[in-house]
Formats: structure tokens, sequence, C-alpha cells
């Protein structure tokens, strides 16, 4: 499936009202699945989801938990948020670097690895377990 057509998709299905600013992704995970997912936007904006977490939401609710490339489609070729990195992080697959890739309706404007847009992650390592 094209990636890039796929967010192009689910970017028609977002939810915009307040601010029209309507995202689709498209992530594949490392078994070749593809999820897809649209902004949702809520009158209390702390409630809004991105469309790069529901499509990771999705994909962790199916039983899925690595993902090898995300497609973010925007109206002006916007990346990826840095709540949205974290939360692709916790997803990274095992020994390799993902990519993610940006662009309009109409074009891919960029793409870089994982760890080019988030080079210093908050890993598990930061967690002291059992320690307040």
């Amino acid at each position: 499936m094209d990636l890039h057509q796929a967010a192009v998709e689910a970017r028609t299905r977002a939810y915009a009202p307040y601010s029209d600013y309507r995202v689709g992704a498209a992530l594949l995970t490392e078994d070749g699945e593809v999820y897809t997912g649209c902004n949702i936007e809520n009158l209390s904006f702390g409630a809004t989801v991105c469309a790069e977490r529901t499509a990771v939401f999705k994909m962790v609710a199916d039983g899925q938990r690595a993902w090898t490339r995300l497609v973010v489609v925007t109206q002006d070729g916007g990346t990826p948020c840095g709540l949205c990195l974290q939360v692709l992080a916790e997803f990274l697959p095992t020994g390799q670097d993902a990519v993610v890739a940006w662009g309009t309706e109409s074009r891919i404007i960029g793409e870089a690895k994982f760890h080019e847009l988030l080079p210093s992650l908050f890993q598990s390592e930061n967690v002291r377990k059992g320690e307040l």
C-alpha cells in the first residue's frame, strides 16, 4: 500500500472544527500492516489527539508493537510534534531506526531517520522503577 496515499485519505477524515488544520498519518509496522490516523480536535484543546498518535494507538490496540515507516500529510507539510515523536519512540523497532516522511497531499517534502527528529528521546532507562 502507498503510505502517502493512505495518509492523504486519512486526512480527509480529520475532525478539526477549531483549527481547520487537518492531518493524516499512515504507519507501516514490521509485519507490513498499515495503520492510519487523523487528528481529532476537542473544544478542550488538551483532549485533542494528533493523527500520528491515533495511528499508533490503533496499531497497539491491534496487537502490534513496532513500526518502521511513518508518513504525515498536512496542508503545509508540517512534521510531527514533540509529543507525537515521544509516543512514536515507545514503539521503535529493535535495532533499527525508523523513517519519518512528511508532505502535502501532492507530494512528500522531506524524510528523516527518527533519531534525527528526536535525538535525545526520553527512554525507559530514564525512569527509576520503584523509586519516588
